[in-house]
């Protein structure tokens, strides 16, 4: 990704986005890189203790059968995925995408701590 600038589009339209804001949103992509990489690694672990299965059909081979593999198409697609509304940051729905998934993987991360808190109790308790 390159730097938090504040380049403004040339076309006419509605943009966002001072430097600041920008900086801020830089961040938060960043944030969404690491929470989804930390989703990929806990997915490896619920699928190797067998204690869950991955959701995704398109990937599911990948975490059985191939997990390096399966963290790189992962963290690539979201990778390319928010490159891509970086890019676009000046426009008001690839802020808002950018929020969403960082929402999402969020939620997620929290989902994986909230459970892998329930098997330590289990293996503790």
């Amino acid at each position: 990704m390159d730097s938090a600038d504040s380049t403004q589009p040339t076309t006419s339209g509605l943009v966002v986005g001072t430097a600041e804001q920008y900086r801020w949103l830089h961040g938060i992509v960043k944030t969404v890189l690491i929470l989804n990489l930390l989703d990929a690694l806990f997915t490896l672990l619920w699928v190797r203790w067998g204690v869950a299965r991955e959701a995704n059909l398109l990937v599911e081979s990948l975490v059985n059968e191939h997990a390096i593999g399966f963290v790189l198409v992962k963290t690539a697609l979201v990778g390319m995925g928010s490159w891509l509304l970086w890019e676009k940051r000046q426009y008001p729905a690839a802020v808002i995408a950018i929020f969403i998934a960082f929402l999402a993987y969020y939620w997620v991360v929290l989902y994986h701590l909230q459970y892998a808190g329930h098997v330590v109790r289990q293996l503790w308790g």
